[in-house]
């Protein structure tokens, strides 16, 4: 069996490479061609989870799962929240062929998941990068966010004001423009064009009246039922898409807590950016229009990128 560790991932599952590969795996996945499961979440002592993410890719395809750890505390180590591994079979023999680094890959596929929403439905014209929150997900999003949309402005923020210091510093050579750290998130937000929401927060990090008319959000930091990054008013006034729609309803902060509050109906989640890809749905019909891209993660797309690398190995 075949194994890749996190450098080895990285330095071949490169964004050009994975934003394409997205558009397919999505695509596929709205037309039916593969199915995933929602994931089974175990939780464990002091607030950290276990998480088992299995998908098929299709008939005569491959099938896996991505096993992970959450462990919040990890940062205060030097080691990453999330670690795991995606594993690789053969749908023929139900042979494990492949192993990579669950970490790498969901860095860099959620990055390009979100580029991929993000060429779908902020405007052409879409400048102004805004980041809320600078860990590995930020960098993932500015490496993504470049490839589809010519940055002229990018603005950072994180609860961690030095760990925004470092992040500009840091991406310094992959931004083709100046990055500002601001002391507040309101700051960065103002008249963003792109604003990526990728922290650990289970309490909005941005108001509905910072985001400017015609602005596109990525919502990828929460994952759970309890917990959202955007407040129910900027939801309400938005086009809601997610990764998909089972994983929205069941798992969706963002969808779920306006939902009961009654500010949106079941209607207001228009469809997922596969069927956006498909034209099964519109997109972005008005220039002033506020979209939101609704991110879970799915097990797809982690199976999806452990068979190219594993294709390319061969």
């Amino acid at each position: 069996m075949k194994q890749l560790n996190k450098s080895q991932v990285i330095e071949k599952l490169t964004v050009p490479a994975c934003i394409d590969l997205m558009r397919r795996t999505l695509a596929d996945y709205s037309a039916g061609k593969s199915l995933q499961y929602l994931r089974t979440v175990t939780p464990l002592p002091h607030h950290n989870l276990f998480g088992f993410m299995p998908a098929y890719l299709g008939d005569g395809d491959y099938f896996g799962a991505k096993v992970i750890t959450v462990f919040h505390g990890n940062h205060e180590k030097g080691l990453p929240s999330h670690q795991g591994s995606v594993l690789l079979f053969d749908s023929g023999s139900g042979s494990l062929h492949f192993m990579a680094d669950g970490d790498a890959i969901t860095m860099i596929r959620t990055g390009a998941v979100s580029a991929v929403a993000t060429d779908l439905l902020a405007r052409p014209d879409a400048s102004h990068l805004c980041i809320l929150g600078c860990g590995a997900q930020g960098k993932s999003h500015l490496r993504a966010i470049s490839q589809v949309r010519k940055l002229t402005k990018i603005t950072v923020w994180d609860k961690n004001p030095a760990g925004a210091e470092a992040f500009a510093r840091e991406m310094a050579d992959v931004a083709a423009c100046p990055i500002l750290p601001c002391p507040t998130a309101k700051e960065a937000v103002e008249n963003a064009d792109i604003i990526c929401t990728v922290t650990p927060s289970p309490v909005p990090v941005l108001e509905d009246e910072w985001v400017k008319p015609g602005a596109h959000i990525n919502a990828v930091g929460a994952c759970a039922a309890a917990n959202r990054e955007l407040p129910s008013a900027l939801v309400a006034r938005a086009k809601l898409y997610g990764d998909s729609v089972e994983s929205v309803e069941k798992e969706s902060g963002d969808y779920l807590i306006p939902l009961a509050e009654g500010l949106i109906s079941k209607e207001h989640l228009l469809g997922t950016v596969g069927d956006l890809l498909l034209g099964k749905i519109e997109g972005r019909t008005a220039p002033d229009e506020v979209t939101v891209f609704d991110a879970l993660g799915l097990a797809i797309e982690d199976v999806a990128c452990a068979k190219y690398l594993y294709l390319l190995e061969e």
